[in-house]
């Protein structure tokens, strides 16, 4: 997950919580981590997995109007 100067910390928290199943203490580390250093990895998924999950996260940022991206890396 990619920091950006648009996207609400709790809209971010959300997203963790519902997309990657993160519990709420979770969540609020990462979306600092996120704010703090410019990204974090939020998990580990097969390749279909995660790219679902990253056409999650766009899909609902962008219907709210939020430029929230996430990418993804090979292990």
């Amino acid at each position: 997950m990619l920091n950006d100067d648009f996207t609400p910390m709790d809209f971010v928290v959300d997203v963790l919580i519902s997309i990657f199943h993160k519990n709420p203490v979770e969540a609020t580390r990462l979306m600092l981590l996120v704010h703090t250093t410019g990204r974090a990895a939020v998990g580990v998924y097969t390749y279909d997995i995660a790219s679902t999950k990253i056409n999650e996260v766009h899909t609902r940022a962008r219907a709210e109007g939020y430029p929230l991206k996430c990418i993804m890396k090979r292990v």
